[in-house]
């Protein structure tokens, strides 16, 4: 047979491994502003300007600058930058990178397109610095690991489709007849990330001049939906193509081959049916049907197997080979990368069990397991992949192997600086808070008792992610040395027989996966079947049974301003420290309730688009917050949360307090809500709504004129230097905030709870 010729595209593979080492150093500097935010919240009044004369500031000396920032510098905003740029920017670009790789040798063929190529990179990267833009902007959908409005969802989509245009034209092109497994888990990543995507960012814009959006699931179901999702994104983003990047690139490295293939059949199968199913287990004790929450319980437990299938194919392909660990740097990484999985699959469905669950969840506990995964698992993969990478392209060895040793052991050690404290903060955190007295009381009925106790930890973890960010630093060093020190070729020959066309039937004798391993569309079909089946046995069921979640008839929807003080909520992603579910135990119930006794109802949540149950508490739950604390103490708590709270970590909102309260899209917001999502405004009622919201600002404050006089003076102050320019304190954005905050959870404080079931 005739051998043909062709080149690899080593170019696309440079561009990507150049946006994987870049974003990776953001995302970790911006997890390291975000850590030390938590010990030292004064950090934004420290570089831009502070009123308290107790804190140093590079700034003037006035709040101002501190103002003018409008909230980028916010704990929220920054923490969903952080966690968006590792898994979006650094992860990805890694994958694409291994991915762009060893698909064009593995199948012995140039990319698809290089134009599909240059497209998907470009627009890739496009959409991360739109990402960063929005975030620091406050413009978000606060639903985790999918906070993107709904612009970038699109351009995510297109830029994912061209990628998948270009991976099965690359595919059907091949030189090699069957699917080496690493394909397998491309193909699947590529499946899954798009039905995960679509369906969870399903949202209404305001309009399509505006960057705002609401879901178009409330409540229980936003809930379910979105954890399909975020758990799935752990699956589907930073676990399977990871996978595909271990299958390839460890044996590769270690010059061995897989372990075992029968193993790798079952990881593969086993592990994209399973995933699907383990959801609902970040919803253990909440408004969620039980039975949702079980089935998610019992798949997370089983999902221990697969994922241990795949460590121990991973590990044990370096039998023979434990020699070359000693000396070669990359198998270093990839031996830890792989033994962090099997640890974070292992702690994972262990916090899945309702047991642990009680203790474990909304606490440092879940940080430290998913940071294990993440530094572990991902960094170290994608280390790894830079290492091997690197020498290859550039044709020269590797400048230092002494710094990327010592790349490895800082990035050990920044893992362990940072796990275990971590876990340490959160077995603390998760016993404090459930302590009681002999006689009925909690233990520790200050929030801030906890809070203190777990300082020290916080410190512990910045430590660890100085130690993490200085060996990637390392690593750039080395890289560039060596990128200098070699000859890049960005076309490199190859040549490989043409592959005969022996048609898609199964021949005799031949074994089923074989087949499947060259009928690409086929092994694709049955993939998308077996991943689609655990979203469809939990998902459409209770989209589709309103009885699911029982309509509570004390329950009504938000009053125009209370709608405009959520959407300020979700842009300063208040969501990130607080919860707003009351799980049905009797210390929260205590802490968080008094003496009306209510925990939080599925009913509660049925005009919350999106949800805010969150998923850690740094600061107490606010489902109950409505008149737990008067209007004045909301006021100052924002501008200056340590005045009301002495040790709060809590950041400072001064610009919610200057800021005039932009309305101009309210009505047009209760019109959508009544339109699109049968929320029962009248017509009377929207036709009034800002008569609507001035009574209710209005009566906001005289409350706090009423509560603290030095307010009142310090608002006559202000409009006598100000004149005609004073903007009332009526109008003003903190009224809006506080408006909402008053309503969360008093809708059912009654002594009596009806409920009324829909047909």
């Amino acid at each position: 047979m005739e051998t043909q010729k062709f080149n690899y595209d080593n170019n696309i593979v440079r561009a990507f491994l150049y946006a994987t080492i870049a974003f990776g150093l953001v995302g970790f500097l911006l997890g390291l502003t975000a850590a030390l935010m938590l010990f030292y919240p004064e950090l934004p009044e420290f570089l831009f300007g502070t009123d308290d004369t107790t804190i140093k500031s590079l700034a003037s000396g006035n709040i101002q600058g501190l103002i003018n920032t409008q909230g980028a510098m916010g704990f929220g905003r920054i923490r969903m930058l952080h966690t968006s740029a590792v898994i979006f920017a650094f992860v990805c670009n890694s994958f694409f990178c291994g991915a762009y790789y060893s698909m064009q040798r593995l199948l012995k063929t140039r990319m698809y397109s290089d134009t599909l190529s240059w497209i998907h990179f470009w627009s890739w990267q496009f959409m991360i610095v739109s990402v960063v833009i929005t975030f620091l902007m406050g413009i978000n959908t606060s639903k985790e690991y999918a906070e993107h409005e709904w612009p970038i969802d699109i351009l995510i989509t297109i830029s994912w489709v061209i990628f998948g245009i270009n991976m099965f034209g690359t595919i059907a092109k091949r030189r090699v007849r069957h699917l080496y497994v690493a394909i397998w888990f491309y193909m699947a990543t590529w499946i899954a990330v798009a039905m995960l995507h679509i369906f969870n960012n399903l949202e209404v814009p305001l309009s399509f001049t505006s960057w705002k959006s609401y879901s178009v699931y409330a409540g229980v179901k936003d809930a379910l939906v979105q954890w399909w999702y975020g758990h799935n994104a752990v699956a589907f983003v930073l676990t399977t193509p990871v996978l595909g990047l271990m299958y390839y690139f460890m044996p590769k490295a270690a010059q061995r081959p897989v372990f075992s293939y029968k193993l790798s059949i079952i990881h593969f199968w086993s592990l994209i049916f399973v995933y699907l199913w383990a959801g609902p287990h970040h919803l253990q004790y909440t408004a969620l049907p039980a039975w949702a929450q079980a089935v998610g319980t019992g798949f997370s437990i089983m999902l221990i197997a697969p994922s241990w299938g795949g460590m121990l194919n991973g590990l044990l392909t370096l039998r023979g080979a434990w020699d070359k660990v000693r000396e070669n740097p990359i198998l270093k990484f990839f031996v830890v990368a792989v033994t962090c999985y099997g640890m974070a699959t292992f702690e994972g469905p262990l916090l899945a069990t309702k047991s642990l669950n009680k203790i474990g969840h909304y606490t440092d506990w879940v940080i430290g397991h998913v940071h294990l995964g993440a530094l572990g698992w991902n960094g170290f993969m994608a280390f790894g992949v830079v290492y091997y990478l690197v020498p290859i392209m550039w044709k020269t060895p590797l400048w230092s192997k002494k710094l990327a040793n010592w790349h490895f052991w800082l990035g050990t050690l920044g893992i362990i600086f940072y796990a275990v404290p971590m876990y340490i903060s959160g077995f603390t955190q998760g016993l404090m808070w459930k302590q009681f007295n002999p006689d009925g009381t909690l233990l520790w009925k200050n929030w801030l008792d906890t809070v203190t106790a777990i300082i020290p930890y916080f410190k512990m973890r910045f430590l660890g992610g100085i130690l993490y960010l200085s060996g990637a630093i390392l690593m750039v060093i080395n890289v560039i040395k060596t990128v200098k020190a070699g000859s890049f070729q960005k076309n490199v020959p190859a040549e490989a027989p043409a592959l005969a066309n022996i048609g898609s039937t199964r021949k005799e004798g031949e074994g089923v996966h074989l087949w499947l391993e060259r009928t690409p569309t086929l092994l694709a079909i049955l993939a998308f079947i077996t991943i689609a089946i655990g979203g469809l046995v939990e998902i459409v069921p209770t989209l589709s049974l309103k009885q699911s979640v029982p309509t509570i008839t004390a329950v009504k929807p938000y009053t125009p301003l209370e709608l405009e003080g959520r959407d300020l909520y979700v842009r300063e992603g208040c969501n990130s420290c607080h919860s707003q579910m009351i799980r049905p135990f009797r210390d929260e119930v205590l802490r968080f309730e008094g003496k009306n006794g209510q925990y939080s109802k599925a009913g509660e949540f049925i005009y919350d688009r999106p949800f805010l149950w969150g998923s850690k508490r740094t600061g107490p739950d606010l489902h109950r917050e409505g008149g737990r604390n008067p209007d004045s103490w909301h006021f100052k708590h924002m501008y200056n949360p340590r005045i009301t709270s002495a040790g709060s970590i809590m950041p400072r909102f001064p610009w919610l307090i200057t800021n005039k309260l932009d309305r101009t899209q309210m009505v047009d917001k209760m019109k959508l809500m009544k339109n699109s999502f049968d929320v029962p405004y009248t017509k009377a009622q929207i036709d009034s709504a800002n008569q609507w919201a001035d009574n209710q600002s209005k009566a906001i404050v005289q409350r706090i004129y009423a509560e603290a006089t030095d307010v009142k003076d310090q608002m006559n102050k202000e409009k006598g230097i100000k004149g005609s320019a004073y903007v009332p304190l009526e109008q003003r954005e903190i009224v809006a905030m506080i408006a909402y905050l008053q309503r969360l959870g008093t809708d059912i404080k009654t002594t009596q709870i009806q409920t009324a079931s829909v047909e």
